[in-house]
């Protein structure tokens, strides 16, 4: 039976952690172990952070429409249960839209939750 030998395979693969550790400091990008180590850890970061992301615009786009609201005399909770009573069906990014380039639109949209509490 022949002899098996991983060499190139094995080679291919440390070359290919060591290439996404391109720029990390120290070792982690020298060191084959402290690199795996480390790719793995930002892979991690890196979806973590890409749920994140979803969250932060979200609360960004809350203090927006916020500030918006208290401009016009009405709290944020208020406005949005009177946009749901008012079956308006709107979200919350395109209400932070309106808020900064369309404040008229907006104020309508106030009047209207206003009006359906």
């Amino acid at each position: 039976m022949a002899r098996v030998k991983n060499s190139v395979v094995t080679h291919a693969r440390r070359k290919k952690i060591l290439k996404r550790a391109k720029g990390y400091f120290g070792s982690k990008h020298l060191l084959f172990k402290t690199a795996k180590e480390q790719v793995l850890r930002s892979l991690r970061y890196s979806y973590i952070d890409r749920k994140q992301l979803k969250s932060d615009f979200r609360k960004l786009w809350i203090k927006r429409i916020n500030a918006a609201c208290r401009a016009n005399d009405i709290s944020y909770s208020r406005f949005i249960y009177g946009l749901n009573k008012a079956n308006v069906k709107v979200n919350r990014k395109m209400l932070a839209e309106l808020a900064i380039n369309d404040p008229k639109a907006f104020s309508d949209l106030v009047a209207v939750a206003k009006k359906a509490k």
